[in-house]
């Protein structure tokens, strides 16, 4: 004899719900080449950059890291680094790092 509890989901379905998140999150980080990484930039709309590892050499961009570290933390429901910036700020600062 066995009994339901209202709210439990049952294993089987939690863990193919897992797996079909896990594939789409595993084709998102395939994507970034060796030596970059990924960073969601914007104020309200967030937009993803992948941008050159050697960047975190740079002063300028540590400071960056550093906002986004006290606004956001390291723990992001997006799954990535957040930077508190507006495009246009992020991309003057990219370009700048690039030359």
């Amino acid at each position: 004899m066995g009994f339901r509890l209202p709210g439990i989901v049952s294993p089987k379905r939690s863990l193919s719900r897992y797996s079909s998140n896990a594939k789409k999150n595993l084709d998102t980080i395939l994507d970034i080449p060796k030596g970059y990484f990924a960073v969601y930039v914007g104020e309200s709309q967030k937009k993803r950059f992948v941008i050159p590892i050697s960047y975190l050499n740079q002063p300028s961009f540590m400071d960056l890291l550093s906002q986004a570290e006290e606004e956001f933390g390291y723990d992001h429901p997006m799954g990535g680094i957040t930077i508190p910036c507006s495009e246009d700020t992020f991309l003057d600062l990219t370009s700048s790092l690039s030359v």
